[in-house]
């Protein structure tokens, strides 16, 4: 008779059996930078995650590597003054973002530093393309996500981050890195991006969510998957890999955990996932609730992004998983 239990009487036992094995190297540690110096702001729908200026960023960023966190994405927030519609600041020699990636590198040149592609944080609008007369222009938009791409392998970001969806990015940014001879520069493509309710803290964080104006898309559904699609992810996917992508990515994390299997079974690019900010912020508020045991659901809701199939998993929680993994917590 075949017995399952034996193969889990011990832990011992339970090492030799297990699967699925999850690491500080398969995380990357988000970054929310603003200008100045001296601050440390404590995001209130998002507790434990902070916007950091530069200094402090250091500082984070090194107690990461000592832990054996090595990738960072960092995401900026930037001021009303230099926002406009066509998000011109994005490309901008003087935009403080570029240049603190370019010290970031200079401090901590073996960290791969991770970018964000979009004209959302940059817009007076909210959105991730450019709006005219209540629409979403795609094609002019790829134009404004060129130029900011070269902006920022110039500034030494190691991998870029399109999180836009805009149709043909890929390309677009492709084509202006290697015209540029940035052809090292590579492409952490946002593939499945969901039109999803879990973004809540980090629209908080970087005060980029739709402004409320009768002429602005209410929400990002036209150019955001819709929830209800699987299928839809391949095409993106397939477009995405054709395009040039190094990476394909899924947002949110959890509850597309079909999705990121369903990529990993597909192709054979690096899958990356991004257990989002309204994810993360349910876990704590239950914990600190008493209603879950942190230590506990924390390693187990990552190990399921791993076990779906994701090589890569970008989450708030990275540097409390690599300081219990360090400390043999984890196994």
């Amino acid at each position: 008779m075949r017995r399952p239990r034996r193969n889990r009487q011990s832990a011992a036992i339970r090492g030799l059996a297990q699967e699925t094995h999850l690491t500080p190297s398969h995380l990357v540690n988000p970054i929310f930078l603003v200008e100045g110096s001296g601050i440390k702001d404590e995001i209130s729908s998002l507790p434990g995650s902070f916007r950091l200026s530069l200094d402090n960023v250091f500082q984070e960023i090194e107690e990461s590597m000592n832990l054996g966190i090595d990738s960072f994405m960092m995401f900026p927030k930037i001021p009303e003054q230099r926002k406009d519609k066509t998000g011109t600041y994005s490309y901008d020699p003087d935009n403080f973002y570029l240049k603190a990636a370019t010290e970031v590198k200079k401090r901590f040149p073996e960290c791969a530093l991770i970018s964000d592609v979009a004209l959302d944080p940059y817009s007076v609008d909210g959105h991730d393309g450019i709006v005219r007369n209540g629409k979403i222009l795609n094609d002019e938009t790829l134009e404004v996500l060129a130029k900011m791409s070269v902006a920022q392998a110039a500034a030494g970001f190691d991998i870029l981050g399109p999180s836009d969806m805009m149709d043909g990015r890929i390309a677009a940014m492709r084509q202006a890195l290697d015209a540029n001879q940035y052809t090292d520069t590579s492409i952490m493509s946002y593939t499945a991006k969901y039109a999803s309710a879990f973004y809540g803290p980090f629209r908080d964080a970087l005060d980029s969510a739709p402004v409320e104006d009768a002429n602005i898309p209410k929400d990002k559904k036209t150019y955001q998957m819709n929830p209800a699609n699987k299928r839809e992810a391949l095409i993106e996917a397939e477009l995405d890999t054709q395009e040039g992508a190094d990476f394909l990515m899924v947002k949110p994390a959890l509850n597309y955990l079909d999705i990121i299997h369903l990529l990993k079974e597909n192709y054979e690019l690096p899958i990356a996932a991004y257990h989002v900010s309204g994810e993360c912020a349910m876990l704590i508020a239950a914990c600190q609730n008493g209603w879950l045991d942190y230590s506990k659901a924390m390693p187990e809701t990552l190990l399921s992004i791993r076990r779906a199939g994701a090589d890569v998993i970008i989450t708030y929680f990275a540097k409390d998983f690599a300081r219990m993994y360090k400390e043999g917590l984890i196994k």
